[in-house]
């Protein structure tokens, strides 16, 4: 071949590499589709970049997910690129050729393709970086809203709740009144206790509400919450027992003790081990871990159970929702624990998966938050 056929060739070659490149940043500026067609329209634009396109095929890896283009064969002579997001291996970018070719600089391929094929997994990488933030911004706008409406409807429930303990407590003095009355008869006596039994049933759910909005005070003192754990799990082995259900827990051994309500902690554990045996009602097992992790203590109450939707799980701490049957919950047990873990300046997360089972995740701060109420004044 004549130098200038040589040069001529090398500069096609160059023309093709960097057109390659081209193409693939005007698909991450135009990020047309779905993730998965992104990828696919980039593998497709790998192989006419290469010596012999004719007989050359692209496969791109990522988090285990294959986009290919036609005829890719394990087998055959591959040059191949680690995609390395945040110093973390997410998959490769392999080329191939599906017949032999003679050897150049690494197998039948040029050094300048190994140079491309870098580059293009750092384009990729790039992409991936990107789309990982976008997801993570659309999580954080997602759990935005959903703080934002719950403290909505926390400052609601609050208002409604002091609202109705005045008349509440006025129709259940009157009626402890009208009790005491002798001339009443037994009949009369019967209709006044329904109005005793409703009030104070109605007297709960107030209570419940002001918990959920964080208006009633906690009584911190040092706890340790595997004792907690452990309390909670008693009032339900005989119940454990009779479901079917397999207890696994698992305690941290050198457990610090948080500055809390032991009472509250403990209407948390038992409203989560409830759901989590409502949950499973063929048996199953229930998971219970505690651990200390970031200056936390970290309790997770794991079920097997039918597990949750999407659609319930966006609706899960909201006052009142419930998926169980007329008469079987008030749909309070988790906003309740939602008021209680914040109240303590902790979080509470859920991973739910259909058909598969539910994980409660509270995080409690082993150095609780400045109590305004309880500064020293300056």
């Amino acid at each position: 071949m004549q130098p200038n056929d040589q040069t001529a060739q090398a500069l096609r070659e160059r023309v093709k590499e960097l057109g390659c490149l081209y193409r693939i940043n005007q698909i991450f500026e135009g990020a047309i589709g779905s993730p998965d067609e992104v990828f696919q329209r980039i593998a497709e634009l790998i192989p006419p970049a290469w010596q012999y396109p004719e007989i050359a095929s692209a496969r791109i890896v990522l988090d285990g997910k294959r986009y290919e283009t036609p005829g890719f064969n394990e087998g055959c002579p591959r040059q191949t690129c680690a995609v390395i997001v945040d110093t973390k291996c997410r998959g490769a970018v392999d080329v191939i050729y599906r017949e032999a070719r003679p050897i150049l600089d690494e197998g039948p391929f040029l050094k300048d393709e190994r140079s491309l094929l870098d580059a293009i997994a750092r384009q990729i990488a790039v992409i991936v970086e990107h789309q990982d933030a976008e997801q993570e911004r659309a999580r954080l706008r997602k759990q935005l809203m959903h703080a934002d409406r719950l403290a909505t409807i926390g400052q609601l429930a609050a208002g409604v709740a002091h609202e109705l303990n005045e008349p509440l407590s006025s129709i259940l003095g009157f009626a402890q009144l009208l009790k005491r009355d002798p001339m009443l008869p037994e009949s009369g006596r019967q209709d006044i206790q329904k109005i005793v039994t409703a009030s104070l049933h109605a007297r709960e759910i107030i209570k419940k509400l002001l918990l959920f909005a964080r208006q009633t005070p906690t009584f911190k003192g040092p706890v340790d919450l595997n004792q907690v754990v452990v309390g909670a799990i008693d009032l339900f082995k005989h119940q454990f027992e009779k479901e079917g259900i397999e207890l696994s827990c698992v305690l941290c051994l050198q457990m610090p003790t948080l500055a809390a309500d032991a009472g509250q902690l403990t209407q948390v554990l038992v409203n989560l081990v409830v759901n989590a045996v409502q949950a499973m009602p063929k048996g199953g097992k229930l998971i219970i871990q505690t651990r200390v992790q970031d200056g936390c203590v970290v309790c997770s109450v794991e079920d097997t159970g039918v597990g949750m939707t999407e659609e319930i799980l966006d609706r899960l701490f909201v006052p009142f929702f419930t998926t169980k049957e007329v008469n079987q919950g008030t749909g309070l047990g988790l906003p309740v624990v939602h008021g209680i873990v914040t109240a303590h300046g902790g979080t509470i997360e859920v991973a739910s998966t259909p058909g598969k089972g539910t994980t409660f995740t509270i995080r409690l701060p082993i150095e609780p938050a400045p109590d305004r109420e309880n500064r020293p004044e300056s």
